[in-house]
């Protein structure tokens, strides 16, 4: 059943340049031999290639995974190229990055790290 995206247990960016080629198992022996991780956890792993205006999602669903592409006419994506193989972001990130803006807005309000009072 081809799914909303929105029940994605997590984001995670796939920092650098993939080779936009390749398809569903491609990408997930990206996942599995590459990053370590485990690519049927229902996660949203996202891929770019390095025209930067293209991009591939990969998410396992209860009855096998579901591949979107995204393909800009107008622009590029701000894609990370950081020594970080992976990187997990947030929902809000994910929307600045469709947007065509960073993932790391440096004047973005940050969530709070509860603890202590005083």
């Amino acid at each position: 059943m081809l799914g909303d995206i929105t029940k994605a247990q997590g984001i995670y960016i796939v920092c650098g340049y993939t080779d936009m080629r390749k398809s569903i198992n491609g990408l997930a022996a990206i996942v599995q031999s590459s990053l370590g991780m485990d690519p049927f956890s229902r996660k949203l792993f996202l891929f770019c290639g390095k025209r930067a205006d293209r991009m591939k999602a990969l998410l396992w669903e209860e009855d096998g995974f579901v591949l979107l592409y995204k393909r800009l006419e107008n622009g590029k994506f701000r894609w990370p190229r950081t020594e970080e193989q992976v990187r997990d972001i947030t929902w809000q990130e994910f929307r600045w990055l469709l947007e065509g803006l960073s993932i790391d807005q440096p004047k973005a309000i940050k969530k709070a790290q509860t603890g202590s009072i005083c």
